[in-house]
């Protein structure tokens, strides 16, 4: 008689490249990844929530929990779970980490330059400073008039400059109540470490300084006193006067063009 083979479990000889017969679209591990996506998706999860176990994932989908440690590994990355040791897994919460490390591969691959980013960031910033004005509360106006005061009494302390800088853009992101915007701001901040000194580098004289420093308090004051059309008018001034003043002291770095 002849012997017949024991059938294999689905996961067996599975490696995360393989794709899967059932599941045809890409690896084992971009399947799982989706998975995981759809449960949270279809199960209507929010930020916080629990996830079932590598193990279920696994079982549900054929596929090895070498496969599924991947998976979890790959959506921990991109910030879409929280993973720690002794804990289920959970939903995460957006996150602008993300979007930061994918600008500063453009930039550092030639893909974009510095300039082009300014470009959209200030189309995002104009818009959240006239949002600030319409929708900030008490608490988040003083801080933000008081981020445009720290701005001014860190003298020539550059650190004090860039942390008082960064901070006050994302108050005023942050008062605009679009949750979007403020983790979008968030991601140039790594940027910012860089062109803050910069911008600040281009004001030679102290009058030139003066004039930003007074251009952070108006953007501010106007933002207190609820006056979106000032505010918007504010923000605009401020960028396109630090971009000019960057391209003509050639600051906008290697890769612009």
């Amino acid at each position: 008689m002849r012997q017949e083979t024991p059938e294999m479990p689905a996961s067996a000889g599975m490696t995360p490249e393989r794709e899967s017969p059932a599941h045809p679209g890409g690896s084992l591990v971009q399947q799982a990844v989706q998975a995981v996506r759809d449960h949270i998706r279809d199960n209507g999860l929010r930020v916080g929530d629990t996830l079932p176990g590598e193990g279920h994932f696994a079982d549900l989908l054929g596929v090895s929990r070498a496969v599924m440690r991947e998976a979890f590994g790959a959506l921990a990355a991109l910030r879409l779970i929280d993973v720690a040791n002794g804990r289920r897994a959970r939903v995460g919460a957006i996150d602008g980490t993300v979007i930061a490390a994918s600008l500063d591969h453009a930039v550092a691959t030639a893909q974009v330059s510095i300039i082009e980013i300014w470009d959209v960031r200030q189309t995002m910033e104009v818009r959240t400073a006239e949002l600030a004005a319409a929708n900030r509360t008490e608490e988040e106006a003083a801080l933000i008039v008081a981020l445009a005061e720290a701005i001014a009494e860190a003298g020539g302390d550059m650190p004090r400059v860039i942390a008082a800088d960064i901070a006050l853009h994302e108050a005023i992101a942050r008062a605009s109540h679009n949750p979007l915007f403020l983790q979008i701001i968030r991601s140039f901040a790594p940027m910012m470490t860089q062109a803050v000194p910069a911008a600040w580098r281009t004001r030679t004289t102290e009058g030139e300084r003066s004039d930003m420093i007074d251009r952070h308090r108006a953007l501010a004051r106007a933002i207190a006193d609820r006056d979106p059309e000032t505010a918007r008018r504010m923000m605009t001034r401020h960028f396109d006067r630090t971009i000019g003043d960057m391209l003509r002291a050639g600051r906008a770095g290697p890769q612009a063009r």
